[in-house]
C-alpha cells in the first residue's frame, strides 16, 4: 500500500488517509438521497438512480485512486441530475432518450480527454460565460429545491410566488435549512450531511417520516437501462448532448484544479496526471447512464479531504468503499428522499456555492457582463441549462463583433454560436 500510494513521499500515512476519506464521504453522501429524488421526479425508477449513483461513485473513486493516484471523489453532478429532469419534462421525452445524450456525452468526454481538443476548447471559452454558466446553474439548482419544497409555488401573476408558509413541509424546510446553515459557517465537518440527518430526525418525531419498509435490506439489483442512443438524434438533441459534455468538463477540471492546487500538486500551472484523472471522470458518466444517472463529475467536497490530510489515492478507496457499503441501506434513503424538506436545503446551499465566480466578471464590460448575465438569468426561467449555454454562446460573439474585437473571439466560439443559433430556431425546446 506504502509502494502503490507513495504516502510516504506524499506526507501522508493509512490513518491520515482513512480519516481524510471518511471526512469526503460525509460532506457529499447526501448525493445518494438527493440524485435518486430529482431523478425519480423524471419517472426513473429510484432504486435503480440509487444504485446507478453508487456505481458511478465507486467505478469513478476507484478509478482516480487506482490510475490518478488523487485524493478527488467522483459522483453524479449536481445540477445536472436537475437538467436531466428538465429535459424530460419540458420536452416530453423519455428519459430512455436522455440517458442516450449522457452516454454520448460520456463517450465524447472520454475521446476529448485523449487528445489536446479539451484544453483548447476550455481555453476557447471566455471566463465571463463559464462563470456565468456555473452561476445560471446555482440558481437553476436554488430554485429546484425552493420549488420541491413548495416555498415556490405556481402563479398566474407573476409566475412565480410565495407557497403558504403555515405548511408543515415548508416550515421543516426553512428549519432544516437554518440548522445546516448554521452548522457550515461553525465548519462542523460534513455539515451538508449532519443537517440532513437532524432535519430527518426531526421530520421523525414530527410523524411525517416513517420507515415502514426497515432501515437495512439487501441491495437492489443494479440493472442495464435499454438507453436510447438513436432517439438522441431523431429529436435532435444536440445541445443537450453539448449542455452535459460542457458543464461537465468545466466542472470537473475546475474542482481538480482546485483541489489540486490546494493539496500542492500543481506544477507550473500543470496538474500532472490529468488525462488519468479526466478518463476517470468520463467513464463513471458513460457507466453511470448505462445503469440510470445523470454525467458524473469531480467534487469540491473533496477539499474537505484534502483539508484533514489526505494527498494520495488511497483517500479514494475508503471514499469509494463506504458509497459500495451504502447501497445495504436502500430503505432507510429511500424514505428519506421522499421528503423534499430534508434534500430542498442542500439544493438551496449548493447553489450557494456555485455564486462564487459571479465576483470574477468585469460587470463594468458590458460585451463581457451581458452574455454572462443572460446566461444566469435564462437558466433558472427556462429551467433550461442548455438555453442558458446558447444564448451566452450567440450574444458574446455578437457584441465583439459590434464593437469591433471580433478577433479576441476564438473560431470555436463563432462555429457553436451558428450551431445554437440555427438550432434555437429550426429546433427549439419546448
Amino acid at each position: 500500500m506504502e509502494k502503490f500510494f507513495k504516502l510516504t513521499s506524499n506526507n501522508s500515512n493509512i490513518r491520515t488517509e482513512v480519516t481524510a476519506g471518511v471526512t469526503t464521504f460525509l460532506t457529499m453522501v447526501y448525493i445518494v438521497i438527493v440524485n435518486p429524488a430529482i431523478l425519480s421526479s423524471a419517472g426513473v425508477p429510484f432504486d435503480q438512480v440509487f444504485m446507478a449513483t453508487v456505481i458511478a461513485a465507486v467505478i469513478g473513486t476507484l478509478m482516480m485512486a487506482l490510475f490518478a493516484n488523487y485524493p478527488i471523489a467522483i459522483a453524479p453532478g449536481m445540477g445536472l441530475n436537475a437538467y436531466f429532469a428538465s429535459v424530460v419534462a419540458s420536452q416530453g421525452l423519455s428519459y430512455q432518450v436522455v440517458f442516450g445524450a449522457v452516454f454520448l456525452a460520456g463517450i465524447l468526454f472520454m475521446l476529448l480527454s485523449l487528445t489536446r481538443l479539451r484544453e483548447t476548447l476550455i481555453a476557447a471559452i471566455p471566463s465571463s460565460l463559464k462563470y456565468g454558466i456555473t452561476s445560471g446553474i446555482g440558481l437553476f439548482i436554488a430554485f429546484v429545491g425552493l420549488r420541491n419544497s413548495g416555498i415556490v409555488i405556481p402563479n398566474e401573476e407573476n409566475i412565480v410566488g410565495l407557497g403558504d408558509l403555515h405548511e408543515p413541509m415548508i416550515i421543516l424546510t426553512v428549519v432544516g435549512l437554518l440548522i445546516t446553515i448554521i452548522l457550515y459557517v461553525l465548519k462542523v465537518k460534513g455539515a451538508l450531511f449532519l443537517g440532513m440527518l437532524v432535519t430527518g430526525l426531526i421530520a421523525f418525531l414530527t410523524g411525517q417520516l416513517s420507515f415502514t419498509e426497515g432501515v437495512v435490506s439487501a441491495p437492489p439489483a443494479p440493472v442495464f437501462f435499454d438507453i436510447d442512443v438513436a432517439g438522441v438524434f431523431t429529436h435532435g438533441l444536440y445541445t443537450v448532448v453539448f449542455a452535459f459534455l460542457l458543464v461537465t468538463i468545466f466542472d470537473t477540471t475546475g474542482t481538480m484544479i482546485g483541489v489540486s492546487e490546494q493539496a500542492g500538486y500543481m506544477k507550473n500551472g500543470k496538474m500532472p496526471r490529468a488525462k488519468q484523472a479526466l478518463l476517470a471522470d468520463a467513464t463513471a458518466t458513460t457507466v453511470g447512464s448505462m445503469f440510470g444517472t445523470s454525467p458524473s463529475t469531480a467534487y469540491i467536497e473533496s477539499t474537505s479531504g484534502v483539508a484533514a490530510g489526505g494527498r494520495t489515492g488511497l483517500t479514494s478507496v475508503v471514499v469509494a468503499t463506504l458509497f459500495l457499503l451504502s447501497i445495504f441501506f436502500t430503505p432507510i434513503i429511500g424514505a428519506i428522499s421522499s421528503i423534499p424538506a430534508i434534500t430542498a436545503p442542500v439544493l438551496i446551499i449548493v447553489g450557494t456555492f456555485m455564486m462564487e465566480g459571479l465576483s470574477k466578471i468585469n460587470w463594468k464590460s458590458f460585451d463581457e457582463a451581458f452574455p454572462a448575465f443572460a446566461i444566469i438569468l435564462t437558466m433558472p426561467f427556462t429551467s433550461s441549462i442548455a438555453t442558458g449555454i446558447a444564448i451566452g454562446f450567440i450574444t458574446y460573439p455578437i457584441l465583439k463583433l459590434a464593437i469591433g474585437k471580433g478577433k479576441e473571439v476564438h473560431w470555436i466560439l463563432y462555429l457553436f454560436g451558428i450551431i445554437f443559433l440555427i438550432q434555437m430556431i429550426y429546433f427549439p425546446a419546448h
